[in-house]
């Protein structure tokens, strides 16, 4: 056994280890190493804890970024973009596909400019797994990738992703939801060079900026976008519907032939809202041979709304509670076509709550202020200029029928308003129309709860667009571009950044985890990379990397990626 043993020489302890053993059965000294004073051991001791310790850590991103860059390899997004984009240029550091593909990675998990790009590349780990230093990701590197390749290729590409996406996920793409939004823009009024960016009605209420408008198609399993189509921010959405429809025809076309499927074998139905009603864009539909479910404004049906409700029968309790619905027929848009009226007691509450808290009592507090300043005797404008103004107060058809004013006199100083909101106009407004929706379509054998929750898929469209707006994750903006060009390459990536959410939530949700896109991409973000550099005993730094403790969802997230294909080794 070893033990400590201390020598006294010339007035100082020094301190030895012993190794005793037994030898012939008699206790004997079979080694003796000199350790040093006490100061010295304690110095040595204290030198390799030292050197056990790192002197820093860093900590980088990791479980997003990985997870992504998988879901790229999977689908192999950059070399799709490179067959149809050709060569890389010469002087390009990296294949234009590659970054395309690292430009839709950005969106989708941490959106900054293209100048910025570099700068947060080292923030994560990427740069480990994926053999691309930040010094090849300069911003004007990435113009000139966008530059690399013409619409006509870009559109291409997007059609064999699309298809890819698809084979890879399996996922039904008999029943789709279109819709249509536009997004704001920080671009010049005088710049002429982006005729794509034009005010409008603004979406996001923001009328004094150029916007860009965005068409999208989403299948109804799993919201996963299918096509595409950017135009003008002044076009009426109605106006952009025949595109859409021929775009989806020829994706769904290339869809069925990637996976060896007859596209005639399967029905597609197209589901989209009011706002893109016309006779036109109906009769369109009918020769692209295109099935649809859509709606009508319960206000245009007065003959379906003026129904008792004893016409109408609940639908699927377990599916949607109390709703109610009356299958009939009706002429609309220049056809007859089998209509469905339904009603949602949620809707009607909801509604009901929208209208007296909110419309009705804007409308009232401005007349009870028109009032009050008319009531002083100190307006100098004539009665038809008053009467005016309160008709534009009560110019919504639901405030109309509801509200009764009155003005008296006939000079200006002599005018007064008084006004009251009718009880028995606003029952009988929430009998005919609160709750209520008339649904169209051309399945004339469907029941009708196949009907409406084929019509309810429409959230799907409307999410996506929800998230494009979101400025965390997946998101549209910043957009440092300025031309036409390079904002159609922008609108390109963005896409292509919410079919890659859209496709990790799929695949999640196949797994048994339902998270929204935020909530999965929060789980993943938080799966970090820490590196340890130790002290240099000459020559580099040694650096040991490992991934931070996983918690809740997290380690079914990391199976579900693979990310251990990209995990530091040690």
């Amino acid at each position: 056994m070893a033990s400590l043993y201390p020598k006294k020489i010339g007035g100082k302890t020094y301190w030895y280890l012993r190794e005793m053993a037994r030898v012939d059965g008699k206790p004997k000294m079979v080694s003796e190493r000199y350790l040093g004073t006490a100061a010295e051991i304690a110095a040595a001791v204290e030198g390799r804890e030292a050197a056990a310790l790192p002197e820093r850590t860093r900590h980088l991103a990791f479980g997003d970024v990985a997870a992504a860059w998988g879901m790229l390899q999977e689908l192999g997004v950059a070399a799709i973009i490179d067959e149809a984009a050709g060569p890389r240029p010469a002087g390009q550091p990296l294949p234009t596909g590659t970054y395309l593909a690292l430009a839709a990675l950005n969106r989708l998990v941490a959106p900054c400019s293209k100048a910025g790009f570099a700068d947060w590349w080292r923030t994560t780990a990427a740069d480990r797994f994926t053999k691309i230093g930040a010094s090849a990701l300069d911003g004007r590197r990435f113009w000139d990738a966008m530059h690399a390749i013409t619409l006509e290729q870009l559109e291409q590409a997007s059609r064999q992703i699309a298809a890819e996406i698809i084979k890879v996920s399996g996922a039904d793409v008999s029943s789709v939801a279109l819709d249509m939004t536009n997004f704001a823009t920080f671009i010049a009024t005088a710049n002429g060079r982006a005729p794509i960016a034009q005010r409008g009605k603004a979406k996001q209420k923001r009328s004094d900026l150029r916007l860009v408008g965005l068409g999208l198609v989403v299948t109804r399993d799993g919201g996963l976008p299918l096509t595409w189509h950017a135009y003008p921010g002044d076009k009426p959405d109605v106006t952009q519907f025949p595109g859409m429809i021929d775009a989806l025809k020829t994706q769904y076309e290339a869809v069925c032939a990637a996976a060896r499927a007859d596209p005639g074998a399967a029905e597609m139905t197209v589901v989209f809202d009011a706002g893109q009603n016309s006779e036109a864009n109906f009769a369109h539909l009918a020769g692209a041979g295109l099935h649809y479910i859509g709606s009508v404004p319960a206000s245009d049906c007065p003959d379906l709304t003026a129904l008792p409700a004893s016409v109408r029968t609940i639908v699927d309790k377990e599916r949607f509670g109390g709703l109610t619905a009356c299958d009939t027929r009706r002429a609309v848009y220049g056809a007859g076509r089998r209509a469905i009226l339904t009603h949602s007691p949620e809707l009607r509450d909801s509604q009901a709550r929208g209208f007296d808290g909110t419309t009705l009592a804007k409308a009232g507090k401005k007349l009870d202020e028109l009032a009050a300043t008319l009531a002083r005797g100190r307006t100098r404008r004539p009665r038809d200029k008053v009467e005016t103004e309160i008709t534009a107060i009560t110019s919504k058809p639901w405030v109309r029928r509801v509200i009764r004013w009155d003005l008296s006199g006939d000079q200006p100083k002599d005018l007064r308003l008084t006004w009251h909101a009718d009880p028995d106009a606003r029952a009988a407004l929430e009998e005919e129309i609160f709750g209520k929706h008339v649904l169209i379509t051309d399945h004339a054998d469907w029941p009708v709860a196949e009907v409406i929750a084929g019509y309810r898929s429409q959230s799907e469209a409307e999410f996506s667009f929800r998230q494009l707006k979101d400025p965390h994750v997946v998101s549209f903006s910043p957009m440092h571009h300025w031309t036409e060009h390079n904002i159609r390459v922008h609108v390109f990536t963005c896409v292509l950044a919410l079919q890659l959410a859209h496709l990790m939530r799929y695949r999640a949700r196949q797994a048994g985890l339902d998270l929204s896109v935020r909530d999965l991409l929060g789980q993943l973000a938080s799966i970090g990379e820490t590196v340890l550099i130790y002290p240099s005993t000459g020559g580099r730094p040694k650096a040991r990397r490992m991934t931070t403790e996983l918690t809740g969802h997290q380690p079914q997230l990391y199976d579900i990626f693979g990310l251990a294909r990209w995990a530091p080794g040690s």
